[in-house]
């Protein structure tokens, strides 16, 4: 899966689950900050991940996560593993 692909699903993920508007969903948008994302949010999101891969992103992982390019990057590094 590529890179792109996987920000789209995230994008849409966001959108869908958090009704954030899509015009904040960028590569730098910072999760907590700018995206008003919270730790029960963080919580549903990697739960979210883990249906759509198949794979789990290890909780370590996912605490140094902070923008919307850390989560596509983390889940391109389970597709590669």
């Amino acid at each position: 899966m590529e890179k792109q692909e996987i920000h789209d699903w995230i994008a849409k993920t966001l959108h869908e689950t958090f009704e954030i508007d899509p015009a904040r969903i960028t590569a730098q948008a910072r999760l907590y900050e700018d995206l008003d994302i919270d730790s029960i949010d963080a919580v549903d999101l990697m739960v979210q991940l883990k249906q759509h891969t198949g794979k789990r992103l290890q909780p370590e992982t996912f605490k140094t996560v902070r923008t919307v390019q850390d989560v596509v990057d983390a889940v391109y590094a389970l597709y590669q593993a």
